[in-house]
């Protein structure tokens, strides 16, 4: 067991408001490099004067010699993949979303947009100085040099201020980056929760049912607008949520005709969902014609990440695959110009986002939804709550959300009092549940 558990969220940080950059994507202008990257929301340590001004907070994290701290890493940035480490300190990789990793030691680790990873890590130094953690943009390091998290690793002993120069992640390239993701691997004798009640999940002897390989490209003009596709579909949403449609036996607002593979015509604005088959088992090939990584995020499951490779997918890639200890998690990387297959069984009843967790691409259309219907028995599936926020062809069914949480003037003040703070938590958790994960 871990002596203390500490978290970290790393996000690359543009200087333009959210407006301004979203006028940019619609101009075909890219996002550009990050001003700068945060640790848990904070600026970097001065550790250049000439790079970094007075009076900037940062981050401390203060330790004890000898413990041993369950790090979990988060990266929460819009589209920047960012390189972790801790200056003379080696992590200790044991988990990954959800799931226990085969333990290895890394000393640096790439975690793209979306991604989440715990570390062990012992506080095994000799205390003579402060430790840098440092994060910084995956490749091409040298263009960043301003774009540079750096936060204190503070020991109770410590005898000084951290000093440098930065931990550099050595040669960091795509190639170098494949070759990590490829080395984790799923913990198969873990005393851990699986994906299944029996303790074990034997993936690669199930027959899969369907295949997609879907494709992304960079933005293109589609009827006259800066869009970014999979599959040569933009994503429309529909003035009537999609569940709220499925619901309602609602016609003609969204199609069960997502294409398994790009189709030979224009690149087109749609509201198509793969029609997923409930208990079947899905394969699904992301291929990265971009120039960025990308990161792909299921709602609703855990998938095997089974291989990834550089070039094009083809039938004969299935022989690279890992069959047996393939990490489940539930976002994955695409390096550009390259693949990454994943296999995921549709056990779970509902129409589930599957994005870009870059936010540049999903902002332009780049997501999907896929269906999956139980026909036996619907009960498996929550029903809509009664805080349901209707709108679209369904807006004549919205009630005042105020009129539901209605207390007595003949209570107490204090029964009152309890009544009213009930009711809005009830509309504050009511918020949260209709929000998009």
């Amino acid at each position: 067991m871990p002596d203390g558990d500490i978290t970290f969220f790393i996000s690359d940080w543009y200087t333009k408001s959210h407006k301004k950059l979203r006028k940019d994507l619609e101009k075909g202008k890219d996002l550009g490099f990050p001003d700068g990257i945060l640790i848990n929301g904070f600026g970097p340590y001065q550790y250049d004067k000439q790079l970094v001004p007075d009076g900037i907070t940062y981050q401390i994290i203060n330790v004890e010699p000898a413990k041993t701290y369950r790090i979990r890493v988060h990266n929460v940035g819009i589209s920047t993949s960012l390189n972790f480490r801790i200056q003379n300190h080696n992590l200790l990789l044991v988990e990954t979303e959800g799931s226990y990793t085969v333990q290895q030691i890394y000393t640096n680790m790439d975690i793209h947009v979306g991604q989440s990873y715990s570390f062990l890590v012992t506080m095994d130094q000799n205390a003579s100085t402060d430790y840098f953690v440092f994060a910084s943009p995956s490749f091409n390091s040298s263009k960043f040099s301003k774009a540079a998290g750096v936060a204190v690793l503070h020991y109770s002993n410590s005898q000084g201020p951290a000093l440098g120069p930065l931990p550099g992640p050595g040669e960091s390239d795509a190639y170098v980056s494949m070759n990590q993701a490829r080395s984790i691997r799923w913990n198969v004798s873990a005393g851990a929760a699986r994906p299944n009640p029996q303790g074990s999940f034997r993936y690669g002897d199930i027959t899969v049912t369907d295949v997609y390989v879907i494709l992304n490209r960079s933005p293109e003009l589609i009827n006259g607008k800066w869009r970014t596709t999979l599959n040569g579909i933009s994503y429309l949403p529909p003035s009537t949520p999609l569940k709220l449609a499925q619901q309602f036996n609602l016609l003609g607002l969204y199609k069960l005709d997502f294409p398994n593979r790009l189709m030979n015509r224009p690149a087109k604005l749609d509201t198509s969902l793969i029609n997923g088959t409930y208990k079947g088992f899905l394969e699904i090939i992301f291929q990265n014609n971009g120039t960025n990584v990308q990161s792909y995020h299921l709602d609703g499951y855990a998938f095997f990440v089974v291989g990834m490779d550089f070039g094009v997918w083809t039938e004969s890639s299935r022989t690279t695959y890992n069959k047996w200890d393939g990490v489940a998690r539930s976002t994955t990387q695409v390096f550009p110009g390259a693949w990454t297959a994943i296999l995921v069984s549709l056990d779970n009843a509902g129409i589930w986002n599957l994005r870009t967790e870059n936010l540049d691409s999903w902002y332009l259309g780049q997501e999907l939804y896929m269906s999956v219907v139980n026909q036996e028995n619907d009960t498996n599936e929550f029903q809509l709550p009664d805080n349901t926020i209707y709108c679209g062809v369904l807006s004549s069914f919205q009630n005042d959300q105020a009129q539901r949480f209605k207390f007595s003037s003949a209570s107490s003040t204090s029964n009152g009092c309890k009544t009213f703070l009930m009711a809005l938590v009830a509309i504050a958790f009511g918020c949260f549940v209709l929000s998009p994960s």
